[in-house]
């Protein structure tokens, strides 16, 4: 019996080898790397009148950070006032995010789930803009 065994095992062998011969059945699955959208930056300007406010739209086309900021503020770039961000439908901004104490250099930020209609909106939050106040924001989004 043991003789037996010696001579199937070079034979159990052979068949082992010449079953794992074969086509090349290793795959490569190449995942396509995740598109991003191109930043994108939306600039508003106008003046503020006391107890004014003024509300910007603008479109959002990916998911992503939306970042609102008033880069100038003139003539009183101390002074603050309101900055908001929210979404837009068609003709009231409801408003999500909101700094009432904005100076120039003042940052709103918040994150969009989906593409959409956003806004952004400046105004007199504290009616202490005694003079116009003339703005620039730029609001960077997908």
């Amino acid at each position: 019996m043991h003789r037996l065994m010696l001579r199937l095992l070079p034979l159990v062998a052979l068949a082992l080898t010449a079953s794992a011969c074969g086509g090349n059945s290793d795959t490569t699955t190449t995942t396509p790397a995740p598109t991003t959208s191109a930043t994108v930056t939306d600039t508003f300007t106008g003046t503020l009148l006391l107890n004014g406010a003024i509300t910007h739209p603008f479109t959002v086309t990916g998911v992503g950070s939306v970042d609102a900021l008033l880069t100038a503020l003139t003539p009183d770039s101390a002074k603050p006032v309101g900055l908001s961000m929210g979404t837009w439908n068609g003709s009231i901004c409801q408003i999500l995010l909101a700094n009432d104490a904005s100076i120039q250099g003042s940052v709103v930020i918040g994150q969009a789930a989906t593409s959409g209609n956003f806004c952004v909106r400046i105004y007199d939050a504290s009616g202490t803009v005694a003079q116009p106040q003339t703005y620039t924001i730029e609001v960077t989004h997908q």
